[in-house]
């Protein structure tokens, strides 16, 4: 799957969709009514459809201290209530000039982000002009989701030509499924043709939108997605309050109760149909649930031992799908059966689920330079960028790296998150002789374990010693020694001549500082 705008969505971690029990829908097959029928168009979607123009700075997870030379794309967004303009979040994630203009218009307006949601991939923007909305009204939404077979219209602004494209089409499917790990959520398939361009156009049935065009298959004919409103408005819901929170998910691991050796090594009979608790994500005495937990109810509704939910007389989803609509408190009410005996539990669930390996989510990375050496945090889009390098990622591979060995981990008290070289060495003496440790996961400094880059950066503020001796977490790696003190004297001279403006990140500096004005007091 690929999100419509290639350009903005080169930053897109790659997902472990394994982390997910999903099972597909099998489409309907349509008749031809429903092929040839031609929905009735609203007489407000065409003025309330706009383009969005973005100058997008991507950061560049080799060279933390600078960003990506900047990129110009342009896809689609609609009017909404509020006087807002909905779109993608990978039209405008890292923009540094959004604008819109209006069908059939000649002006350009400037607009700003005010709410974005990468895992869900759904933006709101505000203009600096609201006169434009006096003459835009907001498209009117549907309140429920639209049936199989629906004849669907695709609004939006594709590559190929600069007018407004209407493309038509049936609802094929309705799936719960991953969008960007972790985040999950509903989505509906529909055989209207979508490109490049059509991100974040509106899809019509009958009268009234009934979601927004996010991406589309590779190498498949006339297969996209677009996100329903039931998903765009628990996006609205959440930013009210001006902060994202995110999507409540269960982080539990899960199996299926299809398998006739399964169900008879539990001991249930034919009677009890569920999903399987594999491996609780909570494994001390206060997790409600235990591993070879049936669980076969959510909120009362039946789950079967595919793990599904019927929703409605046509649609089967994952039974996770609830988990948005019935929590409370970030608390979730299931029915298990353990060792044969039915019981209610209340799980909690979260808004997150934290790795050694964060997403950067809209952010720019966080750096130190010390001497001719640049240390960032290991990220999903770091990762990213050298899983195009087959012969890199199987060098990481060979060698037992944590970047492919703790892919997925969740942190701890020892190591909260991985800590890497991101760049290769600076050109310097202090350097000669060593080999290019670019991708490099730091152990320790002088013996003491590093569990963050503040923690790397206070430990290397605080050294006296004469020498500091850097340990790697792999095999078949060397060790670097280096003169603290000469370490410490050439960064400045290293950071001008190489252009680099500051030694670290703001967060980074001011871990850094601490003792300096703590001495000048």
């Amino acid at each position: 799957m690929t999100c419509l705008d290639l350009r903005s969505c080169r930053l897109s971690p790659v997902l472990l969709l394994a982390l997910f029990a999903v099972t597909i829908v099998a489409p309907l097959s349509r008749t031809y009514a429903a092929a040839t029928q031609t929905p009735p168009v609203p007489t407000n979607v065409e003025n309330a459809v706009v383009k969005v123009f973005s100058t997008l700075r991507y950061p560049d997870p080799f060279k933390p201290w600078t960003k990506q030379a900047p990129s110009e794309v342009t896809a689609s967004g609609v009017v909404i209530e509020g006087k807002r303009i909905l779109t993608n979040a990978h039209v405008v994630l890292y923009s540094s000039q959004v604008q819109i203009q209006a069908n059939q218009a000649g002006d350009k307006i400037s607009a700003t982000v005010v709410g974005v949601a990468p895992g869900i991939d759904l933006a709101v923007l505000k203009l600096d002009d609201e006169s434009f909305f006096k003459t835009h009204a907001p498209i009117n939404r549907a309140a429920a989701l639209p049936d199989i077979k629906d004849p669907v219209l695709a609004y939006g602004f594709p590559t190929g030509g600069n007018a407004l494209s209407i493309t038509k089409g049936i609802i094929s499917r309705i799936e719960f499924v991953p969008y960007n790990f972790p985040v999950s959520g509903l989505r509906i398939q529909i055989d209207a043709a979508i490109n490049p361009g059509n991100s974040g156009g509106p899809a019509i049935a009958g009268d009234k939108m009934i979601g927004l065009a996010f991406s589309h298959l590779d190498q498949a004919q006339n297969i996209g997605y677009i996100i329903p409103n039931e998903e765009i408005d628990l996006f609205l819901e959440d930013i009210a309050d001006g902060h994202y929170d995110g999507k409540p998910a269960m982080l539990d691991e899960l199996q299926t109760l299809e398998n006739p050796a399964l169900r008879a090594f539990l001991k249930v009979d034919k009677s009890v149909e569920g999903i399987v608790v594999h491996r609780p994500d909570l494994t001390n005495s206060s997790s409600p649930l235990k591993e070879w937990d049936v669980i076969t109810r959510i909120a009362g509704t039946p789950i079967d031992d595919q793990g599904m939910i019927k929703l409605g007389a046509d649609k089967r989803v994952n039974f996770q799908y609830l988990i948005q609509k019935v929590a409370k408190n970030n608390k979730v009410g299931l029915t298990i059966v353990r060792a044969n005996k039915a019981m209610d539990v209340e799980l909690q669930v979260a808004n997150d689920r934290h790795t050694l390996m964060s997403d950067l989510r809209g952010q720019y990375p966080s750096y130190f330079v010390y001497g001719p050496m640049v240390f960032s945090r290991a990220t999903m889009q770091f990762l990213g960028f050298m899983r195009n390098n087959p012969g890199i990622m199987s060098s990481l591979g060979y060698i037992g790296s944590p970047l492919i060995t703790r892919l997925g981990d969740t942190p701890s008290a020892e190591r909260e998150e991985l800590v890497v070289i991101s760049s290769p060495f600076f050109p310097h003496k202090l350097a000669s002789g060593y080999s290019n440790q670019s991708a490099g996961v730091i152990y320790s400094v002088n013996g003491i374990q590093v569990h963050s880059l503040k923690h790397l950066v206070a430990v290397l503020r605080d050294l006296q010693d004469e020498f500091v001796v850097f340990e790697f977490d792999h095999r078949d790696g060397e060790s670097l020694v280096f003169p603290r003190k000469e370490m410490v004297g050439a960064t400045e001279e290293i950071l001008t001549d190489n252009g680099v403006r500051a030694q670290g990140s703001a967060d980074m500096m001011e871990v850094w500082q601490t003792k300096v004005a703590a001495a000048s007091r």
